[in-house]
Parts: C-alpha cells; structure tokens; sequence
C-alpha cells in the first residue's frame, strides 16, 4: 500500500508552459509563488530527461520557501514523489506520494483507481489550446463533479475571478490556470487576484441570525 502524501492539491494551481510565459519560466513561477500560489504542475515534456530534470530541481527550491509541492506531469517524477498522469495512461498508476490524472468525462472518472485527485478540463474555452473543446461550462463540471470519486480541480480557460467563483460553486477543490499566469505581465498580482477569489469563493460568510447572532453560510460555494 503506497504513502500518501501530507495534502492534495487546492486553491489555486500553476501549470508551466515556457512557450507562452512572458519571461523565463523559472522568473515567472516565482512571481506566482509570490503572490500565493503553492502547487506548480511541471509540464514542458518535450525537452530532454536531463533539462526537464534541471528545471524541477530550480522549481522544487523556489516551492521549498513556502512549503509547496510540485507536481510533474507524466510518469517520471524526476526524482520527486508527486505526477499528474494523462488519461490514456498508464494503468494502474504508479505507486508514488501523490497522483493526479487528467480527465474529460465520465467514462474517464471511473477507470480511476488509487489516483488522488483529478482535473476536469475544459471548463471554458481557453486559448491556450485553440478548438480544444467543448466546453464543459460550470453546470458540465458540476455534474462530472458529483460522478468523480476524487477531489477535483477545474481546468480550462480560467482567467477571472468570476469564473473562478464558477468553479468553486460547482465543487471544485481548485482551480488549475496556465495562460492567464504565463502570460501575465505580474504574475504575482494575477496570482493574489485569482487565489483571494478562491479563498473568498470557499470560505463561510455569516449572516444575520434571528436572535442577533451570527449563522455560518457558504458564499458562492456549494453546501
């Protein structure tokens, strides 16, 4: 039986894509860092083992300050204990601290097995990845939601806090973003922005209760 790891992703989530971020993809991770984000998913797959590997050591350092975690995608997790897996494979997982898998639908909900969270994807239309679609749009992930037997983070399209809200309403634990932190010319300012609209999202505001006192009640998040 394989060790899970302290935590699972939530709030807000970076994914790397050097081919976009507005400057050196190490500079812009730690602009976001800086500005909250704790979970870093490595992407850039096509470059070489030993240059993939260079940049998870640097990404692992600039996390290591806040106490984050990162995430590699696909099933080396150079030297680390945490990958996110796509959802044509492999099957089983690897047995490692922590695994993630891409999903898009139902059928791909259910062949998850000793995965520890999924991402749904695309929530809204995104450029990142022009035509990729449909859109699952809130009520669709609201519903794959409800099918996962995971915690999930939403993913696709995600730049404003409305659309964060979106996410948090319809049950996600976490809100994936790529284009909106790469190519932003703060990273860190559109990090505070995104993840104070998730913490918001999440968090129970209070109402007037009838003796004068205080209920606990949800925000925009579900019950």
């Amino acid at each position: 039986m394989r060790t899970k790891v302290r935590r699972r992703p939530s709030g807000l989530v970076l994914l790397t894509d050097r081919r976009v971020a507005r400057g050196p993809l190490v500079e812009v991770v730690a602009s976001a860092v800086g500005g909250g984000v704790r979970w870093v998913v490595l992407r850039e797959r096509d470059l070489p083992r030993a240059e993939r590997h260079a940049l998870a050591v640097e990404l692992r350092a600039v996390l290591a300050d806040v106490d984050g975690t990162l995430v590699v995608a696909g099933p080396d997790p150079l030297d680390g204990d945490a990958v996110h897996l796509p959802a044509a494979g492999p099957y089983p997982p690897p047995r490692l601290g922590l695994v993630g898998r891409s999903c898009h639908d139902a059928d791909e909900l259910a062949r998850l097995t000793t995965e520890d969270y999924a991402t749904l994807s695309p929530v809204f239309l995104t450029r990142t990845k022009p035509g990729y679609g449909p859109a699952l749009r809130p009520e669709g992930l609201r519903a794959l939601v409800d099918a996962s037997p995971v915690p999930v983070l939403a993913l696709g399209g995600i730049e404003t806090p409305e659309q964060v809200w979106a996410c948090v309403a319809a049950g996600a634990v976490g809100v994936a973003v790529l284009g909106a932190l790469m190519r932003a010319e703060s990273p860190s300012d559109t990090a505070t922005t995104l993840g104070s609209a998730f913490n918001e999202a999440s968090t129970p505001v209070s109402r007037p209760a009838p003796d004068g006192g205080d209920l606990p009640e949800k925000g925009c998040g579900r019950p």
